[in-house]
């Protein structure tokens, strides 16, 4: 297959609009400055170490340089190590004073300029000062301070634009669905119905617009009706807006978007007669915080006998059990992310920077604190369900679906994805991993995986019901 018939095969088509805005001064930075001017740091007791701790911090936050020397000869290892020290002495929760010098020593060796270990420890061990403070301190809210929803959703786009990541499970999860759709097209009348349960900035549907469109004549239009569930009115007004507008190029396609709040109840949905219908769980299943309403879901979406369901989650065994087994598991997965950006970016890439702090930061922060001994007493707990793939699929199985086979178009289009996308790193083989992104099949061919060298970053499957 020639270049541009690869390039024409993944239907690379995305409408993102992008408002990078400017920065804007950080208010309580000043007031820490501030604050800091009138405590004592000569104190031997907590308070004197939290100021050092935050003083410390504060001068890792002003570094724009690389700290010289920190991961050469193996310091790399070290700085690991000593964070497992620190998580440790945080975890016990027994001897504050330990727990905050090993933060300060943390804090003196990292930096978020520096390497992708540096970074990526950085903002662990931010989670772990969150954590160490307690929400009684007034200086968690400003370690924990959350990016605006402007710079959430650039750093979203940088990432989805530059990494094979989200790409990957969008791209595998559509073209699993244009194949559900044309096995049904003698009696579907080239209408197809797609259920999205996250549909977030609906940056996974524009392909599927486009490959929909390939597919119809000027006398045989198909139509889309995408029923998307949303965190707020205002995402789904926006993401409605996107996709219309992107959908208007095409006047072959008639398409409908109907956006729902997460919650609502799906035996609302209005359903047309024959019609493909088509449920989309990227991303989706690991929010929901508790056993029982991830069966109630998924027996929701099996009353709705769908022609497929779409499965995506990352991998990883990060359900609440003890803070310590959780904290390394992602510490394994996002010193894999972290270190995939340097086959994405270069290190000094203000793009980069950007997915960093306000993408991948805010849910190692988040991860660090959301499952609290605070918020399990409160039952507020949010922390999502990250699970291997073999707990996925006995789930699903257990609620009435039976797995799949992904087709090969699946594997070949995503292998062309990764040749595009990757830039620095050559494009792993099945069954090597030395280096780079590779993608392979497991669950003989009934799952997809992308995975990081030898770590397994996110795993998409499709489902039926039996």
């Amino acid at each position: 297959m020639e270049d541009t018939d690869e390039k024409e095969l993944l239907n690379l088509s995305l409408a993102i609009v992008t408002d990078p805005g400017g920065e804007k001064n950080n208010r309580k930075r000043k007031r820490f400055v501030n604050v800091c001017k009138d405590l004592n740091p000569s104190y031997e007791g907590s308070e004197g170490k939290i100021f050092k701790l935050l003083q410390v911090r504060e001068e890792m936050l002003k570094l724009d340089h690389k700290r010289k020397g920190v991961v050469e000869d193996g310091k790399g290892l070290h700085l690991i190590h000593l964070l497992l020290i620190t998580v440790t002495s945080v975890d016990e929760n027994n001897n504050e004073n330990s727990a905050l010098e090993n933060l300060i020593q943390l804090y003196q060796n990292v930096s978020l300029m520096g390497d992708s270990v540096q970074r990526v420890v950085a903002y662990f061990a931010d989670g772990l000062a969150a954590r160490l403070l307690t929400r009684k301190s007034p200086f968690y809210d400003m370690i924990m301070k959350e990016p605006t929803t402007e710079e959430e959703f650039l750093a979203f786009t940088c990432l989805y634009r530059v990494s094979p990541y989200y790409q990957f499970a969008h791209f595998t999860a559509n073209q699993a669905i244009i194949e559900a759709f044309e096995k049904e097209e003698e009696i579907n009348n080239g209408a197809l119905h797609v259920i999205d349960f996250d549909v977030s900035y609906g940056f996974q549907w524009p392909s599927l617009i486009q490959s929909l469109s390939e597919k119809a004549s000027s006398g045989n239009r198909m139509s889309l009706r995408l029923t998307g569930y949303g965190r707020s009115l205002d995402e789904l007004q926006e993401t409605e807006a996107r996709l219309v507008s992107f959908a208007k190029g095409f006047r072959n396609l008639v398409f409908e978007f109907q956006g729902l709040l997460r919650g609502s109840k799906v035996n609302n949905l209005r359903k047309k007669k024959n019609e493909t219908v088509a449920v989309n769980l990227v991303f989706h299943l690991n929010t929901l915080n508790n056993f029982l309403r991830i069966s109630d879901t998924l027996k929701s979406v099996h009353s709705l006998r769908p022609s497929i369901v779409i499965l995506v989650e990352q991998e990883g065994s990060r359900s609440p059990r003890s803070f310590l087994s959780r904290f390394m598991e992602s510490l394994h997965y996002f010193a894999a992310m972290f270190d995939s950006l340097d086959d994405c970016l270069p290190l000094e890439s203000a793009e980069r920077l950007s997915i960093e702090k306000n993408h991948l930061g805010k849910q190692i922060k988040s991860m660090i604190n959301c499952c609290d001994k605070e918020d399990q007493e409160n039952k507020k707990s949010s922390c999502p369900r990250y699970e291997k793939m073999e707990t996925w699929k006995s789930r699903m199985e257990s609620n009435g679906f039976e797995g799949m086979k992904l087709s090969s178009k699946c594997l070949i289009q995503a292998k062309l994805l990764l040749k595009i996308r990757t830039h620095y790193c050559r494009l792993q083989c099945e069954g090597e991993n030395n280096g780079g992104f590779r993608v392979f099949e497991r669950d003989e061919g009934k799952a997809l995986s992308l995975g990081w060298q030898d770590r397994c970053l996110l795993t998409a499957s499709a489902w039926q019901c039996v």
